[in-house]
């Protein structure tokens, strides 16, 4: 097998456009639009300002690139996407801008694999073009993430399954077109085997948004973008179950291996960022008569930051590689998915904190990125599935590789190991 750390030139070129591009038109936005929902919602005044980017993305031939080409896509690889992602993840807006955001980027997986016809005319081509956006609900206000504890029922009516229950943190759900809500449909059967995935049109009499929580402490509460949904008795057409009934999860990894990849990705943009404005603040800073590059606790810092940095840009590589290479979400690709994934949160506590202390109480103003960086931190560590639940996944596909020992002592045992190596080589100790 032959190994390589290097990119394609042709995509080389591409990706030194899209950095440069990213930098100029895109990372302006950020400044500009500082709503909750603005890279998402296709009604808000930033769709707008998007609109021209998008179409020189799209004649670049570099829009919505992790699907396939049949659905408008160009096919591309994890390990491509890895490389443009850890771009656009400088800004808010860079996936908007190039089709690829989350949700939306999934759940068009899921339609085109699992909807019907008249689905995919009325739903996948405008979300596939931006034109309107979507809605993933899984988690419950008394589950969380934990779909042992969801209570969110459908029951079969007829033609109609009726929907009976609550959904809380599902992102996007106020400006959805539609939704994809994931509920029980046989409590009897184990969880993994009785949820089902359904659409659910916008507007569906019977599902009703209590409120909207926002990520963060925002000056008007309830203008967020993470719907908290009730549904009572909510009728939808049995035609709007995606895929069979009982294979909700089997439906949903559709989306779930590729987003948590697409977040890891994403990460290391905003870690290079962090880091940038680290060693700028480093260089740049004078105190106690020399520059804070020059501070030793100060090079600790950088080297610290860099070198996390670029270990965890080569696991995700590695990640995005594995997938690549077996085409599919196996054991061994779903263990490194959940080793990214819960080392995101910390790299970034690491990384973004010393950017913030180097910048003293600038970098905990709201005049620098950095306090932003580091109140999106705990989402990282929840969306998708909390840390804790990646981590275990971690061990036991790691402890899967290994075998008990019988010996009353470890396999590793310094004084049997000795006495095996001396039958093998101790004549050699002989005059």
């Amino acid at each position: 097998m032959t190994w390589s750390f290097e990119t394609d030139p042709e995509f080389q070129d591409s990706l030194n456009w899209i950095e440069e591009f990213t930098t100029t038109e895109i990372e302006p936005l950020d400044l500009v639009f500082r709503g909750p929902g603005d890279p998402w919602d296709p009604n808000s005044p930033a769709a707008k300002a998007m609109a021209p980017l998008r179409d020189i993305v799209k004649r670049k031939n570099l829009w919505a690139c992790h699907l396939e080409r049949e659905l408008g896509g160009q096919g591309y690889g994890q390990v491509n996407l890895g490389l443009m992602n850890e771009i656009l993840g400088r800004s808010r807006f860079g996936p908007s801008v190039f089709g690829c955001q989350a949700p939306d980027s999934g759940n068009a997986e899921i339609l085109a694999k699992f909807g019907t016809p008249q689905q995919k005319a009325q739903y996948l081509a405008p979300l596939l073009n931006g034109d309107i956006a979507s809605c993933y609900s899984m988690t419950e206000p008394q589950a969380g993430a934990d779909p042992g504890e969801f209570t969110c029922t459908a029951v079969r009516d007829g033609d109609e399954w009726v929907i009976n229950g609550e959904k809380w943190f599902a992102s996007h759900a106020r400006f959805s077109a539609f939704l994809l809500v994931m509920v029980v449909t046989d409590p009897d059967a184990p969880i993994h085997k009785g949820a089902s995935i359904f659409l659910v049109e916008q507007g569906t009499p019977g599902m009703d948004i209590i409120r909207n929580s926002a990520v963060g402490p925002y000056i008007e509460q309830g203008d967020g973008v993470h719907a908290y949904i009730s549904f009572k008795d909510c009728r939808v057409p049995a035609q709007n179950l995606l895929g069979e009934e009982g294979e909700g999860f089997l439906v949903a990894q559709t989306r779930l291996g590729g987003g948590r990849v697409h977040h890891a990705m994403r990460t290391v943009g905003v870690l290079r960022k962090a880091l940038d404005m680290m060693c700028e603040r480093a260089v740049s800073r004078q105190t106690k008569g020399e520059r804070l590059a020059d501070k030793q606790m100060t090079q600790e810092k950088v080297a610290d930051a860099y070198t996390m940095m670029t270990q965890y840009r080569l696991h995700v590589l590695y990640t995005a590689w594995l997938i690549d290479k077996h085409k599919e979400y196996n054991r061994e690709v779903r263990l490194e998915i959940a080793a990214i994934k819960a080392a995101t949160p910390k790299v970034l506590v690491e990384v973004v904190s010393r950017a913030m202390h180097l910048h003293g109480s600038l970098g905990s103003s709201d005049e620098t990125p950095l306090a932003t960086m580091w109140a999106n931190i705990p989402e990282l560590g929840v969306v998708d599935g909390p840390t804790e639940v990646h981590k275990i996944a971690v061990a036991k596909g790691v402890l899967r590789g290994y075998t008990p020992h019988d010996g009353l002592f470890p396999s590793y045992h310094t004084p049997t190991l000795r006495q095996q190596a001396l039958a093998k080589y101790g004549h050699y100790l002989e005059p």
